[in-house]
C-alpha cells in the first residue's frame, strides 16, 4: 500500500499545513494539556508531506507566493 496522495488530496493537506500552527509555537503554557498531541498532529502531517515529496519548509510559498519574500541567496 502506498502513502502517495492524489494532487488535489495533497493540495488540501498543504493548505491546511498553512494553517496549522509552527511547531515551536506550541506549548503547553499555550495549548494546555493537549500540547503534545497538537505536536504528533503536525508531526503527522509533516511526515506525510515529506512522503509526498514536498519539503514542510516550502509549504507556505507554494499556497501562498504572492506573501513570500523573495530570497536572496
Amino acid at each position: 500500500m502506498s502513502d502517495k496522495m492524489s494532487e488535489s488530496a495533497l493540495q488540501a493537506l498543504k493548505i491546511a499545513f498553512t494553517y496549522m500552527p509552527k511547531a515551536i509555537e506550541v506549548t503547553k503554557y499555550e495549548y494546555g494539556d493537549d500540547y503534545q498531541k497538537i505536536l504528533d498532529h503536525i508531526e503527522t502531517v509533516r511526515e506525510m508531506l515529506l512522503i509526498n515529496d514536498v519539503d514542510p519548509e516550502e509549504v507556505y510559498g507554494d499556497i501562498n507566493p504572492e506573501s513570500t519574500p523573495n530570497s536572496t541567496y
